[in-house]
């Protein structure tokens, strides 16, 4: 495995790669590695010639100063994990490396990014926007591999492609990874003290069990409340929103017959670490 630093030398390997005919899968991580990003990379491997993951901790996405400087920075033990996942290069860039000069590009990336995380984070998916488009440009992946954990994220990461005609990439959504309790895996979760840790888990469960109030025949607003009302009345938990939406607009429903792809997404403060998930309520085949 070899460590990149420079865009030269990003641009220099996946030129050659692409050269000799080899396709390349590329995994955009912003570091503090799990189980969950070696799930991404390993399906990454059994579809590509070659990997390409990308540890970088994106300062245009976050809206809050202090989220960035808390942000968990693990290189040694990313690379290691990496290394033993058969990774073939590793992208660690510094910020000036990535930004010799302010990105001022202004995405129009639509309804997708207007709800849920749009207006409680601004300007985070204009960042995102602009480190994922930065990293395709040099990488040139046939595929790129992205966690579900992010739902409304790969919706917008998609727009983007869209608008700026690398349509030709294979946007590939990833099943979420949980722990053995069934919490999300995130690099946040080391932020939360053991109490919290052990009532976190409490989020998927009820997601799962508004699946049956669904299946039941409750209606959206039911399973709505349900959902918010449980997570709020567990210690620590205070939900910030919960939306049931179209899987592809991010738009709300407020009825199961609206959509053939709905899904649930979370964003919930743990006391003050912010976890975000979402439960699957409707999903067509081969989506």
């Amino acid at each position: 495995m070899e460590i990149i630093r420079t865009v030269a030398r990003l641009d220099e390997l996946s030129a050659k790669a692409r050269s000799e005919g080899m396709t390349i899968g590329l995994v955009p991580t912003m570091g503090a590695l799990h189980a969950g990003h070696i799930s991404l990379v390993d399906r990454a491997r059994r579809e590509n010639d070659i990997v390409i993951v990308s540890v970088f901790v994106n300062p245009t996405q976050f809206n809050n100063a202090a989220d960035l400087a808390t942000y968990p920075r693990t290189e040694e033990a990313d690379c290691a994990l990496l290394e033993g996942a058969g990774v073939d290069y590793v992208f660690i860039p510094t910020v000036e490396e990535i930004y010799p000069e302010p990105d001022t590009r202004t995405f129009d990336l639509g309804p997708v990014a207007d709800v849920m995380e749009g207006p409680m984070r601004p300007g985070h998916f204009n960042g995102v926007a602009q480190i994922v488009s930065k990293l395709f440009m040099w990488s040139h992946p046939v595929r790129a591999y992205f966690g579900e954990k992010d739902f409304q994220q790969i919706a917008v990461i998609r727009r983007m492609a869209d608008i700026t005609g690398m349509d030709d990439i294979d946007i590939v959504s990833c099943p979420i990874k949980r722990a053995d309790d069934g919490l999300a895996l995130s690099s946040r979760n080391v932020r939360l003290s053991a109490e919290q840790r052990a009532v976190a888990p409490g989020i998927n469960r009820i997601l799962t069990e508004s699946k049956g109030l669904m299946a039941d025949g409750a209606d959206v607003a039911t399973v709505r409340n349900f959902v918010v009302e449980a997570i709020n009345a567990l210690p620590f938990m205070t939900v910030e929103y919960f939306a049931v939406v179209d899987g592809r607009t991010m738009q709300p429903v407020d009825s199961w017959a609206d959509s053939d792809y709905v899904a649930g997404c979370i964003t919930v403060y743990c006391g003050d670490v912010r976890l975000i998930d979402n439960v699957i309520y409707k999903r067509p085949e081969g989506v």
